[in-house]
């Protein structure tokens, strides 16, 4: 029988909470303990370790190297053992929850807003969302999916095409000092530019056979959100994906100079670890959201076909 060495969960407590805030006084006050309650807490888990973990001066206390060491693995574990509760104790309604990474403007400009429909199918399963830009490994993070916009070649994963996206320039009306004839004319206005596709404007003019290294010059911003915002306050021309702002032209008070179709060469899928079993939170969301992605599939990638 295999024997744990793991310190009791008290004293792993104080401990996070004592690292976190490198403060005793703190953690006492956050723990709703007295001070030398998790100072003796502390010793007791120093001396089963046989590791210094703070090192005492005065009236404060530093992490040792070991200690900061120990305290992130702690707290990863600790928050890992909560992820794990919360979703056990939803299995107990018969449902279950899914850890979901996602892109912001597309889940708050696509999928939130479809989310009731799912949560009318599936009243006993939550999908937890988490923002996720970039590529990660999902055994080192609490994500059972993602949705990725890119190709398909993400390491150790399986992957389902839910669309492509056509991307149109938008700006507000009062910025243009005349009729834009040709997509080179953008280049004479400022252009904003996505961090997470830097070389979106550059691909675009490419198309339309337009080559000037003005197409690579601009302000940056990390969301499309902030794109958009950006436009609508007149500091220049966004290029954005159709349907964020597909129908709210007029509110968001943006117009697009130069409307020529252009299908980006990526496209977003659900993306989730291949060697995994899947439960059926993953399984129910998965059948939802390929269902929900077919009406777009026409408009952004008409000639695709699933391999």
């Amino acid at each position: 029988m295999r024997k744990f060495k793991t310190p009791g969960t008290a004293a792993l407590l104080a401990f996070e909470a004592a690292a976190r805030h490198e403060s005793f006084t703190h953690a006492a006050r956050e723990l709703f303990l007295t001070e030398s309650a998790v100072s003796r807490q502390i010793a007791t888990l120093e001396t089963q370790l046989g590791v210094r973990l703070f090192v005492r001066a005065k009236q404060r206390v530093v992490l040792t190297r070991a200690g900061r060491l120990y305290g992130t693995q702690v707290r990863r574990t600790l928050e890992q053992l909560d992820r794990d509760t919360l979703s056990i104790m939803a299995h107990g309604s018969g449902g279950g929850s899914l850890e979901l990474a996602v892109l912001p403007t597309f889940a708050s400009e696509w999928l939130i807003p479809r989310m009731k429909d799912f949560d009318d199918r599936h009243p006993d399963v939550r999908v937890n969302m988490g923002v996720h830009t970039d590529l990660f490994t999902f055994d080192e993070t609490h994500f059972e999916a993602a949705i990725h916009f890119g190709q398909p070649t993400w390491p150790g994963t399986s992957s389902d095409y839910l669309f492509g996206e056509e991307v149109v320039p938008v700006c507000k009306p009062s910025i243009l000092k005349g009729p834009v004839r040709t997509a080179a004319d953008l280049l004479t206005y400022p252009l904003l530019h996505s961090t997470t596709r830097p070389s979106a404007w550059a691909q675009w003019f490419a198309e339309q056979r337009v080559d000037d290294h003005r197409a690579l010059q601009g302000v940056r911003y990390e969301l499309h959100t902030m794109l958009i915002a950006g436009a609508a306050a007149g500091l220049g021309i966004a290029l954005v994906p159709k349907f964020f702002v597909e129908g709210q032209l007029a509110t968001l008070g943006l117009t697009i100079p130069f409307d020529v179709k252009s299908v980006a060469e990526s496209a977003y899928y659900l993306v989730y670890p291949t060697e995994l079993t899947h439960g059926q939170p993953l399984s129910v969301f998965r059948e939802w959201l390929l269902d929900q992605a077919k009406a777009y599939r026409p408009t952004y990638r008409p000639d695709y076909r699933p391999a």
